[in-house]
């Protein structure tokens, strides 16, 4: 990575696509915008995706088609949100997410085209955009992976397994996280204020699932 973040030193955000509508949106982005430290958003696929779900059963096409739909969503979320914010910057795949680094912008990934890998994946609603978020920390090797969710975690210790029962994250989520060697945390609204200071490293995170060892390298 440029601008002296090397590989093992950025952070990847996944930013709900449930986030669109609330109130929340606004201080969100400007917290990340005020953030020194690079990182990369990846956004879900919100009302866009919902959509979708809604149109599948009476149009009756198939998982495939739902699952590149489902990722045309994601890059219309990502289009949505950089029409926000200055620094924010659509990356659809890893040469435009560390470009728009090295100029000091904040990449947003796009999923759409698929490009980098993405085509080998499951064609599923089991793989949402929390896995997404996984899988493309451990193809850039990032160090974290914040989810930023409506509701805090709740007291005491959790596994990755624990939070997809819980229906957090998708069943395929503890894998994917997994196979990525990042430390995964979830940050609920009582830790939104502080964010800039998360990003920045100032501050601890949420509630971390620890950092699983990474199963597949990827240069």
């Amino acid at each position: 990575m440029s601008r002296g973040v090397a590989p093992g030193a950025l952070t990847v955000v996944k930013l709900g696509g449930s986030f669109a509508f609330s109130p929340d949106l606004p201080s969100l982005l400007d917290a990340m915008d005020a953030a020194a430290t690079p990182f990369v958003i990846v956004a879900g696929g919100g009302p866009f995706a919902d959509t979708v779900r809604l149109a599948q059963p009476r149009m009756r096409f198939d998982e495939r088609a739902a699952h590149r739909m489902a990722l045309l969503a994601m890059a219309q979320y990502a289009e949505a949100l950089c029409s926000l914010s200055p620094r924010l910057q659509v990356a659809a795949n890893f040469a435009a997410i560390r470009a728009a680094i090295s100029t000091g912008r904040l990449p947003v990934w796009s999923p759409w085209p698929l490009a980098d890998g993405l085509e080998t994946l499951p064609e599923s609603w089991d793989l949402t955009s929390d896995s997404l978020a996984a899988w493309l920390a451990g193809r850039l090797q990032a160090s974290r992976l914040l989810l930023l969710k409506h509701r805090d975690p709740p007291a005491g210790p959790m596994n990755l397994r624990q939070i997809a029962k819980l229906g957090i994250v998708d069943p395929l989520f503890p894998d994917y996280a997994r196979q990525s060697g990042a430390s995964v945390c979830w940050l609920g609204p009582s830790r939104f204020p502080a964010l800039t200071a998360i990003l920045d490293g100032r501050e601890a995170a949420g509630l971390s699932l620890g950092r699983e060892i990474r199963e597949h390298h990827h240069a």
